[in-house]
């Protein structure tokens, strides 16, 4: 191992992903009937989380008429826990130095085809600044794997992302894509202040995995598995589990996501606080077809894939990001996504300047291109409220409290007008001609739709307030 990173050692570690079991469930539950179909839909908009073996009926529910049952049944649970809310965030891919050599990364060490670069802090800054000018106040940091991307670079860059203060413009959440740490190292970053820390096992699959990570510290399947119990040991109790699709088969991948699930939840009582399922991307100097030849995911697919997840994680955030297509996101906002990047770039420095070479300094292809603007205009259009609330972050309800509001749907409570007063701000600082008087449509829709009450009364109290230029006020 080489030195800054910590000592990867899984002596005790075993691995809670039982690969026959899922495999024996998928074989079990083919072929189902409508009413244990339907049965298990009902059970989730009770807000009940799915058992393995109710997520694999559902996954084997192929007959058309059954598929569009579990998508409607997601979006009427989307719409009973999140309502019209859409969180809005931005990536910051701070280096793309990495020890690692996964096969199917653009950011890989034997990769001698793409630019490396480290942002050094004025560049940070202008990285930040660039971001602030766009109206962004959620990011998440995204770092290769390498020495000098330790714990404390970590923490020092998360704290001068939070000082950097443009205009109206300020970032008030910052999470984590990066490597999994010690227990020392997780503690470390998270006296930054971080939101959400992210690790995505990326196949689930071990003798996948062992393949396409043939050397570096990834290589290590049960070290990155465990990496967010060591985070929970640590403080963090805000996590992000993901699966990176076209490794091997998604079916086989969503059952692992829901095991992770259940793990956590039964050893820390904490639930994930958000999902991630992006399909593998084209990137310079990488062979990805020769990857994705036997499990690429196709639309239809991937459509099933998150209205089952809805269905089987009902309190958790769904994020769908920039790889795919504004045609397919669109359309999957309804029934589950809850976070999705808008006005993304991911090449390191890309935001701040016109850098010719940005695609050589980037991980991937992006399919969905639009500014924040465009994405935030069309959202309105669509009926949806653009949020960019961190409020719960602020009041404390994190972990096993958040999951306390968020299993019986009680946080619809405190989303939808945090997205409101959030939303406006942007309307007042940022938006154009169009957006703003498309937003203002959108926020008068929310409020005609809330009952009568004193929070309501103390939403539109607070409205004035932030028309009158008050800022960062949430529930």
């Amino acid at each position: 191992m080489q030195s800054g990173l910590p000592l990867v050692n899984e002596r005790g570690l075993e691995s809670f992903i039982p690969g026959d079991a899922i495999q024996a469930w998928l074989d079990r539950t083919k072929n189902p009937s409508p009413q244990r179909v339907h049965a298990i839909i009902q059970r989730s908009l009770d807000k009940n989380r799915l058992e393995p073996e109710e997520m694999a009926i559902l996954i084997n529910a192929e007959h058309p008429d059954l598929v569009e049952a579990i998508f409607e049944g997601a979006r009427e649970l989307k719409q009973r826990i999140y309502g019209n809310r859409i969180v809005l965030f931005a990536p910051l891919y701070v280096g793309n130095e990495c020890i690692n050599r996964c096969q199917y990364c653009g950011f890989r060490a034997d990769n001698t085809e793409v630019h490396r670069k480290t942002l050094l802090t004025e560049e940070l800054v202008a990285e930040v600044e660039a971001l602030e000018d766009l109206g962004h106040k959620r990011l998440i940091m995204v770092y290769g794997e390498h020495p000098q991307y330790d714990a404390q670079y970590i923490h020092d860059t998360v704290r001068e992302v939070y000082g950097v203060k443009k205009g109206a413009g300020e970032i008030r959440r910052v999470n984590i894509n990066a490597a999994p740490l010690d227990v020392d190292g997780f503690r470390k970053v998270k006296k930054a202040g971080i939101g959400t820390y992210q690790i995505f096992q990326e196949t689930y699959h071990r003798e996948t995995y062992e393949r396409v990570h043939p050397s570096g510290p990834k290589s290590n399947y049960l070290w990155r598995l465990h990496g967010l119990d060591r985070a929970m040991e640590a403080g963090i109790d805000d996590l992000g589990i993901g699966a990176l699709l076209g490794l091997y088969d998604w079916r086989f991948e969503a059952m692992a996501l829901l095991y992770h699930t259940i793990h956590l939840e039964e050893k820390y009582h904490v639930g994930p606080h958000t999902i991630s399922f992006p399909r593998l991307e084209p990137a310079v100097g990488t062979d990805i077809d020769r990857i994705t030849a036997k499990w690429a995911v196709s639309d239809s697919e991937f459509k099933r894939l998150v209205a089952i997840l809805r269905l089987a994680v009902p309190y958790t955030g769904l994020i769908l990001t920039c790889r795919e297509t504004t045609a397919l996101r669109n359309e999957m906002l309804a029934f589950g996504v809850s976070q999705i990047d808008g006005g993304s770039s991911i090449g390191v420095g890309s935001y701040s300047g016109k850098d010719p070479e940005v695609f050589r300094k980037s991980q991937f292809l992006l399919g969905d291109n639009r500014s924040l603007d465009e994405v935030i205009r069309e959202l309105c259009d669509a009926g949806f409220i653009p949020s960019f609330c961190t409020g719960c972050y602020r009041k404390g309800r994190t972990g096993e409290h958040f999951m306390e509001f968020a299993i019986p749907g009680f946080v619809k409570r405190f989303c939808t007008p945090n997205a409101v007063l959030t939303f406006l701000e942007y309307l007042n600082d940022y938006a154009t001609g169009e957006t703003l008087e498309a937003g203002l449509r959108q926020i008068d829709r929310e409020l005609e739709a809330m009952p009568e009450s004193g929070a309501r009364d103390e939403l539109i109290a607070r409205m004035d307030q932030v028309r009158a230029g008050a800022r960062d006020l949430y529930f």
